[in-house]
């Protein structure tokens, strides 16, 4: 069952630049900072940057959020979907996975145990 935007991930050339960018941008720092992944709280969701992407290319991904990554990527394709990026632990218990809907869109899921539903307004 879909719960919810939980993350919309973009892609950046030079994550330190996009980082320092973003914290202007947010006036805030990031609550996970790593070579890998950047992560910024804003508002009870997630602006999130990743180091190995083309900017522009395929746009931001939205992460939809699900108490089981397995079961909703298991729906998802059964109603037509094609897999995009199989479900993956990118970390402390936090699971994603991308698919194609039937139209040619990119739809991600994440189960993500830390997200504190009490901030979403």
């Amino acid at each position: 069952m879909i719960q919810g935007l939980r993350t919309v991930i973009y892609p950046v050339t030079d994550l330190q630049e996009a980082t320092g960018w973003y914290r202007q941008v947010l006036e805030k720092a990031p609550y996970f900072d790593q070579p890998f992944y950047v992560g910024f709280e804003v508002g009870g969701f997630e602006l999130g940057l990743i180091p190995d992407g083309i900017p522009g290319a395929a746009g931001a991904t939205a992460y939809w959020g699900t108490q089981d990554a397995a079961a909703e990527l298991a729906r998802l394709e059964a109603l037509g979907a094609t897999v995009d990026s199989p479900l993956a632990d990118v970390g402390d218990g936090i699971r994603v996975a991308t698919v194609r809907d039937p139209y040619g869109n990119l739809f991600g899921i994440i189960e993500n145990p830390h997200f504190d539903h009490s901030k979403v307004g």
